[in-house]
C-alpha cells in the first residue's frame, strides 16, 4: 500500500505507527507500506492565462472566463515532491493506494487532485481518523473504507473550488478593471468586508443621548429607576423621595439552571481563545493544528460539539487524565457525566475538540506557550462540560417611594457547578473572569419599610455597537445566511470552520481590515470595495446558496452539473449587474474611467493603475502618476490635476518644493508636449 498523508509530519506519524523506518527522498518505506506526502496543496486549477495567452491582461472584453476543460497545474516550488508521488503511484509494487489526508473536504480534494494528476487508476482506500494517537491510527488502517464511498465527497469539493475561481478570477479583474486599483473579490471575503463595514459605519453615524439613571440606597440595597430622558425629571424624582419612608412592595425569587457548556469545536476555540489570550484565529488553528499532529487533542477542523457513544469510556478516562495533570484541579472530586457531551446525531465529519489519551504522558514545560493554552482551554472545557449544573436564585423587588417605582436585583448561588471549575481556571490562567457580574444578594421581604433611603442621580450615555472582535466577527460568520439554509445542510453561515480564519487573514493583508488591539476595523480602502460591490456579491445569502447546494452534492442529492450551471449563470449576472451599475462614458475601451480628450489625437484619456494614458497605445500620449517633476516638486500628481492639465493645458499648483533653494513656491505648470516625449515647464505671475 502506497500511503498519502497531507503533511511530512502526519506521514512520519503515520509511518511509525505502521512501523516503516527507512527513510528516502521525500517518502518512507517498510513493513509492507511505502508513506509519503503531499505537502499541502500540491496540484491547482491553473491561471485563466494558461487557457489563452490573451487572458494575460485584463480586459472587460474577455469576461466572463468560463474554462470547458479545466486544466490543473502543479505549485511549482512543489514539483519534485509531485514528482515523487507520481512515480510512486506508478509503482509496479504498490497495488492500491490510500488517501491519507485530513478526513475532510479539503483534505478529500488535495488528495485527488495529485491522484488525478498523475494519471493514477490504481484502486483507492479511504484513512478516516480523528486523532493522530498510535491506537486511532492503527484502528483506522484496520478499518480502510473503499475510495468509492467519497466520490461525492470530492466533486462537492472540486465544485467549490471551481466555484470560487468563477467568480473570484471574473469579479477581480471586472472590478479592477473598471475602478483602475486591484480589487481581490471573493464569495466569502466580500460579504465578510461587508458586514464589517456595515457594523463601523453603524458606530461612525452613532449618536449618543444622555440619560439619568435614579438610584435609591440603604443598607446594601440599591434600587434604580432606569433612563430617565430629563435631567430635570430626575432631579424631580430625587427631591420627592428625600427624608420619604420606601416601601418594598414585592420580591419575587426565581430559581435558574445554566448547563454546562458544550464541548470545543474549531469556532468555538477560536472565540474564546481570542477572549481570553487576544490570539487571532488563525494563530488558535496553527497551535490547534500542532497539538493534533503532536497526538495530544483531536482533529481541530470540526464543526461538532459532541463525541460518539462509542467513545464514553475514552472520553471517562481522559477526564481522569485532565484531573491529575493540571494544577488547578488539586482537591477537586467530580464523577463526570458523559452523557452530556455524547450525541450521534450531532458528529458529522468529525466529533468535539478534546485532549487524548496521550496527555498523560506529556511534559507540559515542554510545549510552547501559545500551544499550552490551547491545551489547557481544551482540557478545561472537557472538565466543565461534564461537570454539574450552576445553580441561582435571582431576587427582584419592586420598591416604592415618593410615588415612583425602583427595582433591585440581586442573586445568590445555590451550586458552583462547572462555573466553579471556570472560575479556578480563569484565576489559574491570569485571565480577565468575564463570567456574570457579581450581584449583591438582597435580604428584603415584602411590606418591608426601609427609613430615610439616600437618593442619588448618575448620568449616562447611550452606546454605540462595539466594533468587531475575532470573537463576534467568527459567531456572526457562522451565523450569517442561517435563514438561507435547509436542514439537510451540514454546516452554515460564511465560509467553514476550516477556512474563517483564513479569510480573516487575507482581509488584513489585503489590506482592506485593520486590527486595532482586538478589534478589526475597515480601512479606507475596504470601505471603497464595499462601496463598488453589487449586492450579489456582498450578501451572505450567495454563500448560503453554495453551501446548500454543495452538502447536497455530497449527500448525493444535487448534481456537479446543475450546480456549476448556477455558478456560470451567477458570475454572468454579476458582470451583466456591475456593467450596468457603473457609467460607461466614464469607462474607456479596456476598462478605466476616462478623464478627457487626448490632445495629440483626440480619443480619450483613461486612468489606469499608473498613469493617465491615451488609449491608443500607437498615440503613446501618458500622465506617469509616479512622475519625477512632481516628485522633485514633492506634491503629489492628482487626478484633478491630471484632468486640467489634459483640458487646459495647464494647472495653477501652490507648494511646489525647490530642492536648489529647499523653499516651497507657487506656479502654474503647463503641458510641453514634444509629440514624443511629455515634459513640464513653469509659468510665474508676473509682478507690477
Amino acid at each position: 500500500q502506497l500511503v498519502i498523508a497531507e503533511k511530512p509530519s502526519v506521514g512520519m506519524a503515520l509511518a511509525k505507527a505502521l512501523g516503516v523506518t527507512d527513510k528516502k527522498d521525500g517518502y518512507m518505506e517498510g513493513n509492507g507500506y511505502i508513506v509519503s506526502w503531499c505537502v499541502g496543496h500540491l496540484v491547482s486549477l491553473a491561471d485563466a492565462d494558461i487557457y489563452d495567452e490573451k487572458f494575460k491582461k485584463w480586459n472587460i472584453s474577455d469576461l466572463p472566463i468560463m474554462p470547458s476543460d479545466w486544466q490543473f497545474v502543479v505549485s511549482a516550488d512543489k514539483a519534485k515532491q509531485f514528482g515523487i508521488l507520481k512515480k510512486l503511484m506508478n509503482d509496479s509494487r504498490v497495488t492500491e493506494v490510500v488517501n491519507a489526508c485530513d478526513a475532510g473536504r479539503e483534505g478529500e480534494l488535495i488528495f485527488r487532485l495529485v491522484y488525478e494528476k498523475a494519471g493514477c487508476k490504481k484502486p483507492i482506500k479511504r484513512l478516516w481518523i480523528s486523532s493522530m494517537e498510535e491506537s486511532s491510527i492503527l484502528d483506522g488502517f484496520k478499518n480502510l473504507r473503499d475510495g468509492e464511498e467519497y466520490e461525492k465527497l470530492y466533486q462537492s469539493a472540486l465544485c467549490r473550488a471551481k466555484a470560487d475561481w468563477l467568480v473570484g478570477i471574473n469579479a477581480t479583474r471586472l472590478f479592477s478593471r473598471l475602478y483602475n486599483k486591484k480589487l481581490n473579490v471573493g464569495r466569502v471575503m466580500t460579504p465578510t468586508l461587508a458586514m464589517l463595514c456595515e457594523r463601523d459605519s453603524t458606530i461612525g453615524s452613532f449618536v449618543k443621548e444622555k440619560y439619568f439613571n435614579v438610584h435609591l440606597k440603604s443598607d446594601g440595597c440599591d434600587a434604580v429607576l432606569e433612563k430617565v430622558k430629563e435631567q430635570s425629571e430626575a432631579e424631580k424624582i430625587k427631591s420627592d423621595c428625600a427624608d420619604v419612608q420606601a416601601v418594598v412592595k414585592s420580591v419575587k425569587r426565581e430559581q435558574k439552571i445554566i448547563n454546562p457548556p458544550k464541548l470545543y469545536d474549531l469556532t468555538t476555540l477560536q472565540r474564546e481563545a481570542n477572549r481570553l489570550y487576544g490570539f487571532t484565529a488563525q494563530q488558535t488553528l496553527d497551535y490547534t493544528q500542532s497539538l493534533y499532529e503532536s497526538k495530544l487533542v483531536t482533529y481541530p477542523r470540526t464543526d461538532s460539539q459532541f463525541i460518539t457513544e462509542d467513545m464514553a469510556n475514552t472520553a471517562k478516562n481522559i477526564v481522569a487524565i485532565v484531573l491529575k495533570k493540571l494544577p488547578h484541579f488539586d482537591g477537586i472530586q467530580l464523577t463526570p457525566d458523559i452523557k452530556r457531551v455524547i450525541n450521534n446525531k450531532k458528529v458529522t465529519d468529525h466529533t468535539a475538540i478534546i485532549p487524548t489519551s496521550e496527555l498523560a504522558n506529556a511534559d507540559f514545560n515542554a510545549v510552547p506557550d501559545g500551544e499550552k493554552k490551547i491545551l489547557y482551554l481544551i482540557a478545561n472545557r472537557l472538565f466543565c462540560a461534564t461537570s454539574e449544573k450552576y445553580v441561582y436564585e435571582t431576587v427582584s423587588a419592586e420598591i416604592s417611594c415618593g410615588g415612583y417605582s425602583f427595582v433591585a436585583k440581586g442573586k445568590s448561588v445555590i451550586s458552583d457547578g462547572w462555573k466553579g471549575i471556570e472560575q479556578k481556571f480563569r484565576a489559574f490562567q491570569k485571565c480577565k473572569d468575564d463570567c456574570d457580574e457579581e450581584e449583591a444578594v438582597l435580604e428584603l421581604s415584602e411590606g418591608q419599610i426601609i427609613e430615610h433611603p439616600a437618593c442619588d442621580i448618575l448620568e449616562n450615555y447611550t452606546q454605540p455597537p462595539k466594533h468587531f472582535t475575532e470573537d463576534t466577527l467568527l459567531s456572526a460568520m457562522e451565523r450569517a445566511g442561517v435563514g438561507e439554509i435547509t436542514e439537510e445542510v451540514e454546516r452554515s453561515g460564511l465560509g467553514t470552520p476550516a477556512t474563517r480564519a483564513g479569510i480573516i487573514e487575507k482581509l488584513t493583508k489585503s489590506g482592506f481590515v485593520e486590527r486595532e488591539k482586538r478589534n478589526l476595523v475597515v480601512t479606507q480602502g475596504g470601505a471603497e470595495l464595499v462601496e463598488l460591490m453589487p449586492d450579489i456579491i456582498k450578501s451572505a445569502k450567495m454563500t448560503a446558496d453554495w453551501e446548500n447546494s454543495l452538502s447536497l452534492i455530497a449527500q448525493g442529492k444535487f448534481t456537479p452539473q446543475q450546480f456549476m450551471a448556477d455558478i456560470e449563470k451567477l458570475t454572468s449576472d454579476i458582470i451583466s449587474v456591475a456593467k450596468n451599475s457603473v457609467d460607461e462614458s466614464k469607462v474607456g475601451k479596456s476598462g478605466g474611467e476616462v478623464i478627457g480628450k487626448c490632445p495629440r489625437c483626440g480619443k480619450n484619456i483613461v486612468e489606469t493603475p499608473k498613469a493617465y494614458s491615451c488609449e491608443d497605445r500607437a498615440c503613446g500620449f501618458a500622465l506617469w502618476k509616479e512622475s519625477k517633476f512632481f516628485e522633485n516638486a514633492k506634491k503629489p500628481f492628482t487626478k484633478e490635476m491630471a484632468t486640467a492639465l489634459i483640458r487646459d493645458g495647464k494647472v495653477a499648483v501652490k507648494g511646489l518644493y525647490s530642492p536648489k533653494t529647499g523653499k516651497k513656491y507657487d506656479a502654474t505648470v503647463c503641458l510641453d508636449d514634444t509629440g514624443k516625449y511629455v515634459n513640464f515647464k513653469l509659468e510665474f505671475e508676473k509682478k507690477h
